[in-house]
């Protein structure tokens, strides 16, 4: 090799290795992958409320839309953790624990009201501390209730609804309910004890994989952790007094009904067709008050997340792109 060419190559080499020094800083200011890279970090928090430890996890510009996404049992905020980063580009999403549940804390049953009022009333005030005043709403299973009761504090606020598999309507209390209404009607200790089952491991995964054409889909620590977290002492007995509790948002449909029909908010439904604990006809059912409604029946079951969360992640991003106010 020639005297020349091996001063050429060095100095290529140098000059590479210096565009390389300096490339990290440009990107910081200017790269748009960087710039999304960050919008989407999740970030972990709590906050004190009425002397309640809360858990949240928060991502996106604070200045952006706000996504609420209110979870489900026996679940938290961790059935939300691919759907988070997904929306957090364009939206500032705020997915609280509820005490007893996920991070947050676990007062015992003496010293707390364990219900959907409660809860409501928890994240209302949560929601107002984060400065959190206009809101679309995610709700799934227990975070319906829990965010239909925000939308009755104050219909104002909710700027759109994404229904899945959450129930508002007697069509969607099937026979999975029978031995749950069997107990609001009783309150007795047998009928509670009955419920006990529902808790259980085998239980608790087969919300997950039941009605589900891949269960390879589904990542089996979402069961695992709920679990483990159930197994925590006390906690099953919280689950139950919620079961009794349940009977409270039926008594509410009829507002919540009427809520639909005042307000028409503008609403995605995106549900696993094959669920056995709120069926097919409840997600119908919304059609009769909110007939402008986007219906999607999907081929999955109760966490229809989980194996759809791509379909759902890309319905959701469509809908909130052209319903949300500008």
């Amino acid at each position: 090799m020639s005297l020349l060419r091996l001063h050429s190559l060095q100095y290529l080499a140098a000059a590479a290795l210096a565009l390389a020094s300096v490339a990290p800083a440009s990107a910081d200011r200017s790269d748009p992958a960087v710039t999304q890279t960050d919008k989407a970090t999740v970030r972990y928090h709590t906050q004190q409320i009425d002397g309640v430890e809360l858990f949240y996890r928060e991502a996106g510009p604070s200045n952006a839309p706000t996504v609420v996404l209110l979870h489900g049992f026996p679940t938290s905020s961790n059935m939300y953790r691919n759907l988070i980063p997904a929306l957090a580009t364009k939206y500032r999403v705020i997915a609280p624990d509820y005490p007893g549940f996920g991070h947050s804390a676990v007062p015992p049953r003496n010293q707390f009201e364990y219900s959907f009022a409660h809860y409501a009333d928890l994240m209302d005030k949560l929601l107002t501390e984060l400065r959190a005043d206009r809101y679309a709403l995610y709700v799934m299973d227990y975070g319906a209730p829990v965010g239909f009761r925000l939308a009755l504090k104050h219909p104002e606020r909710v700027t759109a609804l994404v229904v899945q598999n959450g129930n508002a309507y007697a069509e969607g209390l099937k026979e999975f309910w029978t031995p749950i209404k069997a107990y609001w009607a009783s309150g007795s200790k047998a009928d509670r004890e009955a419920l006990r089952a529902a808790t259980t491991h085998a239980a608790i995964r087969e919300q997950y994989l039941d009605g589900v054409k891949d269960p390879t889909r589904v990542d089996p620590t979402t069961w695992l952790l709920d679990q483990s977290l159930l197994d925590r002492p006390g906690n099953v007995e919280i689950q139950l007094d919620l079961f009794y509790d349940y009977r409270t948002n039926v008594a509410l449909y009829p507002q919540i009904q009427q809520f639909f029909r005042e307000r028409q908010p503008p609403t995605l439904i995106v549900w696993g067709r094959n669920d056995k604990i709120f069926p097919a006809e409840g997600a119908r059912a919304y059609l009769r008050d909110l007939p402008q409604a986007e219906l999607h029946l999907l081929d999955s079951g109760h966490f229809a997340l989980e194996d759809q969360g791509d379909r759902i992640t890309g319905l959701m991003l469509d809908f909130l792109s052209r319903r949300l106010p500008k």
